[in-house]
């Protein structure tokens, strides 16, 4: 394999460049950005598809104070001489995230704002050197700085700044926002919404609200908050989202992309591994890798030649969204969810201008959260299955590759064995023990119907079906069905009193093969008589042994005991 040096975890645009990181080349967007005329021009894309390296790539290109063509040589944009000698290091820029303005109550979070904004203050100390710029200012910039600003100067911090640069440099300044929503994302989470609004509407508002300070400014977020009034009365506002086409190849890796950066590594046969586990999210009609992925899989591969794709959104935020919509109380989405399980396509109602504290008040809205951050994706009309037509106002929607159902199907699994362990399953554990066949195929009847199916549906399913029951309730818990050790399939133990439990689970096959339930039941009952598990359970001591064959299909299922 080829020694490629992977900007692993690097989001900042000098340091690739400067470490010769391997660079997909997407400068091509500085043009394209300023192709329109706009006053604000907000970028909403899914997390983790490299939105805030582009952040910093345009930080590095316009900034007056750096020297940057060192960093940009060779790449696209500078084929543009005449562009460059205009734009390239010619104007203040000020650049700030808002990603770590996160906790678990607003205090927290206000002060993790105040560290950010001294932070961003401390980069540019050299105002308060600046002969051009008012004592007034200076002062209101030593109280940010030092951490002591009232929330009068939190809230108007980014204006002054703006205002202190201009009256330094004789320019207007280019505004650059990352993250921009993770203040009010985080806020929702946590109940302290309305607190950080009324911070970040003034903070964010006066910066691009009929400013005289103001170049641009290119804002990026995963949501388009429209009613909170943040972007309201903000002069030329631009917005786009995963819907539009423009820009659309600006976020993410294209296919050719990922090929090239495979062959790179000497790793080309990775690709349709890759594509399945990767690729698949549509932003304005093209298909599109995350870009997160791709790295941390290349990276996997060239330590270990036979790693298999692993699930790496499980540490990104907003992975409890699911559980969000699994858990409300007035939104059944379980047949959606198994569609989607199950590699099918569903059409909803999608908005894409929300607000956080409402996002999760009705079923649309949840469907729009999760198309905006990346779980869901588009299904292009020609892609559609076969019979299934367009609906007039709806969004065809799939789980974009294997990566994203995983986190589906682990998400739904925990919340599964959780629901099962808070439940009272004193009746059916009685039912068990006490040899109640008929009242046991109903009552786990019933429990099926009331859960989601996380995987097609087959053996191992209902194996950890079964065996999850009795998790957590005291009992020894013994699954062979994934160890071919020839005994019986879920062995249920209470040495306390000496008894125990062999269930044999039977699955028929997806079309049943012929066989009924009840043909089922007595195959598992005779395997249980043939093997002698129950012989073997009385060697060990128990005194009382029941033998249950358990047939499963869909979401029906037959207990019969064995006499």
């Amino acid at each position: 394999m080829a020694k490629v040096n992977l900007p692993y975890g690097i989001d900042n645009f000098a340091k690739v460049r400067e470490n010769n990181c391997y660079y997909i080349d997407k400068t091509g967007f500085i043009k394209e950005l300023l192709d329109r005329t706009f006053d604000v021009n907000l970028i909403t894309r899914p997390r983790r598809f490299g939105k805030t390296l582009i952040m910093s790539m345009l930080a590095e290109f316009f900034d007056i104070r750096k020297d940057s063509k060192s960093l940009f040589d060779g790449l696209e944009i500078a084929k543009d001489a005449e562009f460059c000698e205009k734009w390239m290091n010619q104007w203040p820029v000020l650049f700030l995230t808002l990603k770590d303005i996160e906790s678990s109550g607003f205090a927290d979070a206000y002060e993790m704002l105040r560290f950010t904004l001294s932070s961003l203050c401390d980069v540019h100390r050299y105002l308060l050197d600046s002969e051009n710029v008012s004592e007034m200012d200076k002062e209101r910039f030593s109280r940010l700085l030092e951490q002591n600003g009232n929330k009068t100067d939190v809230k108007t911090a980014l204006f002054v700044l703006m205002r202190m640069m201009k009256a330094h440099y004789g320019k207007e300044v280019i505004l650059l926002i990352d993250e921009y929503d993770v203040p009010l994302a985080k806020a929702s989470d946590n109940g302290y919404y309305g607190d950080m609004l009324e911070v970040m509407r003034s903070l964010l508002g006066m910066a691009w609200k009929s400013n005289p300070n103001l170049k641009f400014a290119v804002v990026t977020g995963c949501l388009r908050i429209a009613k909170e009034s943040i972007f309201t009365g903000a002069n030329n506002f631009i917005s786009n989202s995963i819907s539009s086409k423009k820009y659309r190849e600006c976020f993410g890796f294209s296919e050719t992309e990922v090929a090239a950066l495979l062959e790179a590594a000497g790793l080309q046969d990775a690709l349709p591994e890759m594509k399945e586990w990767y690729d698949g999210y549509i932003f304005g009609g093209r298909e599109i890798y995350c870009p997160w992925d791709v790295i941390n899989h290349v990276d996997a591969l060239l330590t270990d030649r036979d790693a298999k794709p692993g699930n790496y959104w499980l540490d990104t935020s907003h992975n409890n969204i699911i559980r969000r919509f699994i858990e409300h109380p007035q939104i059944n989405v379980n047949d959606k969810f198994e569609t989607l399980l199950g590699g099918g396509v569903i059409q909803e109602s999608i908005r894409e201008d929300l607000t956080y504290d409402i996002a999760h008040s009705t079923e649309d809205n949840l469907w729009s959260i999760l198309y905006l951050t990346g779980y869901l994706t588009q299904v292009l009309p020609e892609k559609l299955p076969e019979g299934m037509r367009s609906e007039e106002g709806k969004t065809a929607l799939r789980i974009p590759n294997e990566e994203v159902k995983s986190v589906f199907g682990d998400t739904v699994k925990k919340w599964f064995e959780e629901r099962i362990a808070a439940k009272d399953r004193t009746t059916l554990f009685k039912a068990w023990w006490d040899g109640e066949p008929e009242k046991l195929t109903q009552e786990i009847t019933d429990i099926l119907f009331d859960t989601i199916s996380y995987f097609d549906y087959k053996e191992d399913y209902y194996h950890a079906f079964v065996t999850g029951m009795f998790i957590g309730a005291g009992y020894a818990v013994k699954s062979n069905s994934e160890t071919g050790t020839g005994r019986a399939d879920i062995i249920i133990k209470e040495q306390r009193r000496r008894r125990a439990l062999v269930i044999e689970a039977k699955w028929p096959g997806k079309k049943g093969k012929g066989n009924s339930l009840e043909k089922e039941c007595a195959d598992a009952l005779e395997q249980i008589e043939r093997e002698q598990y129950k012989k073997n359970l009385e060697l060990e001591g128990y005194t009382s042994v029941r033998c249950y064959g358990a047939a499963f299909l869909g979401k029906t299922c037959l207990i019969k005991m064995a006499d």
